[in-house]
């Protein structure tokens, strides 16, 4: 082949890559409509990386893909207004979580498409099972029951010695059986956890010194959005509470380690949010959520800040900093 030839051919190929074109049911000069519902802010790194996600299947913000506003930062008494909002939006599909939000949509539509992530998608009756979840909602459900007891395993440990420590639940997704089941697991290690629950970030910082006042020496935040989305307010309140009465703590994302708690053991976050893009991916391509089964997380990993340990005068035992993932120095 001459050397002019060979040229054009890459021109050629290089305008066919750029040019707009469906890919594996996807509608080329189509606009996309996305809906958010979720406590998670805009700019949150999940968000970020669940719109790269996007990008990288030909879903491109901008272009070919519009992000409905007004569903993000979602924790107010205003779901129900958000969720209508948003239907009222014609999305093709809506990205919700945790349980309230994706309840809000569920009372309003049985049709718009639904990708959640809660803590246990059965349990609290969004679809029939893992495999065939049925009607219109689809996503991921996180195992938390379980990681919340192998969390507090790993905080019993990290305290040697502790004869008291304490669970802080969200009153509006954490089960009294859940807590029982703790304080049993407790029990059996010698161990005697107290429970405090809250059902409003204000109440946060008064459960924490409540905690502290209690001779607790330690708090394993229970799974729930209100404590542990990584840059959101909630959040903020969280630390600066634990921070002030300097009490060892451990959460369920592993971004929280990476940023400011001791300890995290459970799936990024970040990962949850991409997992959840590929399975939009499938709706916006034509799939229906009821034949895509509910996922769970495929990785867990400990992750033990030694920076925030050191902060606090915790001296972390060399057997735990040994078993973590990633240890941050």
């Amino acid at each position: 082949m001459r050397r002019r030839d060979f040229i054009t051919l890459l021109g050629g190929a290089a305008l066919f890559v750029s040019w707009p074109f469906a890919v594996g049911g996807q509608e080329a000069g189509r606009t996309y409509r996305l809906g958010f519902l979720t406590p998670t802010p805009r700019r949150a790194p999940p968000v970020l990386a669940f719109l790269d996600e996007l990008h990288l299947n030909g879903f491109v913000e901008g272009e070919n893909l519009i992000v409905i506003p007004g569903g993000f930062e979602a924790t107010d008494d205003r779901l129900a207004e958000r969720a209508a909002a948003l239907i009222n939006a014609a999305p093709d599909v809506i990205v919700a979580g945790p349980e309230p939000p994706l309840q809000a949509l569920q009372a309003l539509t049985r049709t718009v498409p639904l990708v959640g992530m809660t803590e246990d998608m059965v349990a609290a009756g969004l679809v029939k099972s893992l495999a065939h979840p049925g009607d219109n909602i689809t996503g991921i459900s996180l195992l938390s029951p379980e990681l919340d007891g192998k969390r507090q395993d790993i905080l019993i440990e990290m305290v040697p010695g502790a004869r008291r420590i304490a669970a802080l639940a969200d009153g509006r997704v954490t089960s009294s059986l859940h807590t029982q089941v703790l304080e049993e697991g407790a029990r059996s290690r010698g161990v005697e956890l107290s429970v405090f629950s809250v059902k409003e970030p204000k109440e946060i910082i008064s459960a924490i010194e409540a905690a502290k006042a209690s001779s607790c020496v330690a708090v394993n935040f229970l799974a729930s959005p209100m404590f542990s989305i990584p840059g959101s307010h909630d959040h903020d309140i969280v630390m600066q509470g634990i921070a002030a009465v300097r009490l060892p703590s451990i959460f369920q994302w592993v971004e929280t380690a990476e940023a400011d708690s001791v300890a995290a053991y459970g799936p990024s976050l970040t990962d949850m949010f991409r997992q959840r893009a590929r399975m939009a991916v499938k709706i916006l391509r034509g799939a229906k959520p009821a034949d895509i089964p509910v996922e769970q997380p495929a990785r867990f990993e400990l992750v033990i800040n030694m920076k925030a340990a050191k902060a606090i005068g915790l001296d972390v035992p060399t057997s735990l900093v040994a078993r973590a993932d990633k240890v941050i120095e």
